[in-house]
């Protein structure tokens, strides 16, 4: 791998005061990092070669192009900052390069800082990237902005109530009532995905939409599916009670990335306008930074995605790497076509 050098300020380590920049830290160090098998790039700033200790020592490896000098008018830090995102290189400096954090949000994990005692180099490490924040709500969101340009609508809605049995089940109730009042009739009121649907589950679910008015999807976050669940069975039975119904609703408990923990939402669907699958299939291309992070929650993603367009198979919801998007947070979406409704 390509290491920069930030050779002025390499040279400027540890010099006295008034004293020169010092062309032996910067052979050192090139000696240190092809010890740790980088290859190194010395990058030097117009104004070292008038500063630096030993001129023509400098000025040979300028000729020989062994160090590389930032063209006239351009700002050193920049340029050196510019070069390692194109070549996907480490940049060995003390200088944290602050000011540039908006445009190279990778800077962190690129600079690798040192230190020098009595001639010997030091090599540091760089920090970990950072994970972009709510990448996998950005991730979902695309998503579902997606297909809705394909003409499917979806559920939006994230009012993050606090979560209680009895508070989904008063909702659910307010809910329809207010729909069998105002005949309400949209596609999808409501909806919402992620409860592993198991096998000996399915007659179940079978019976219950040949037999259930409406669907009622509980959306919580993961860290909260498992006692949601335990309080599915009393939810639907109170809901019917209450209002009466001929059957009882299906209640159905998904996980929900966009639901805050110790919250829900409330999706509620007539149970003949549920789709059997997703129509599309999801391909994430993402970069190498946030990969393992959201490789290890697609099937939360694909979750999401069911649930807010009302099917209940999940899309399947592929994960890549691209090497050709370097910085965290970038990404990609593409759908492919899936299952018919």
């Amino acid at each position: 791998m390509k290491a920069i050098v930030d050779a002025s300020n390499v040279a400027h380590y540890g010099k006295v005061k008034d004293g020169k920049p010092i062309l032996e830290n910067i052979l050192n160090a090139v000696k240190a990092l092809k010890e740790l098998g980088y290859e190194p790039v010395l990058i030097a700033d117009a104004s070292l070669r008038h500063e630096i200790d030993q001129k023509e020592e400098f000025n040979k490896l300028l000729d020989e192009e062994k160090v590389k000098q930032v063209p006239s008018g351009t700002t050193a830090d920049h340029f050196i900052l510019k070069i390692a995102e194109e070549e996907d290189a480490k940049i060995l400096s003390n200088d944290v390069f602050r000011e540039y954090y908006d445009e190279f949000r990778d800077i962190s994990s690129r600079r690798i800082p040192y230190s020098i005692n009595d001639g010997t180099v030091s090599i540091g490490t760089s920090s970990k990237p950072k994970k972009v924040k709510n990448i996998l709500q950005k991730i979902c969101s695309q998503i579902m902005t997606d297909f809705e340009k394909k003409g499917l609508d979806s559920y939006k809605q994230k009012k993050n109530k606090k979560l209680s049995g009895i508070a989904v089940a008063k909702e659910a109730i307010d809910r329809i009532s207010k729909s069998k009042e105002e005949s309400i009739d949209s596609k999808i009121e409501d909806i919402f995905m992620k409860i592993p649907l198991f096998d000996k589950f399915l007659n179940m679910v079978e019976d219950a939409e040949e037999t259930s008015d409406f669907i009622i999807f509980v959306l919580v976050s993961p860290r909260d599916y498992k006692d949601a669940v335990k309080n599915a069975g009393n939810i639907a039975v109170t809901v019917g009670d209450r209002l009466k119904l001929e059957h009882a609703p299906l209640v159905a408990v998904r996980n929900d990335l966009f639901t805050k923990p110790g919250s829900f939402e409330l999706n509620i669907i007539y149970s003949d306008e549920v789709l059997e699958e997703s129509p599309y299939n999801v391909n994430i291309t993402i970069n190498d930074h946030d990969y393992a992070f959201v490789k290890k929650n697609s099937r939360n993603i694909a979750s999401t995605v069911a649930a807010r367009l009302g099917t209940w198979k999940f899309p399947i919801v592929s994960v890549k790497p691209s090497m050709l998007m370097e910085k965290p947070g970038h990404f990609d979406i593409t759908l492919e076509k899936g299952g018919e409704k």
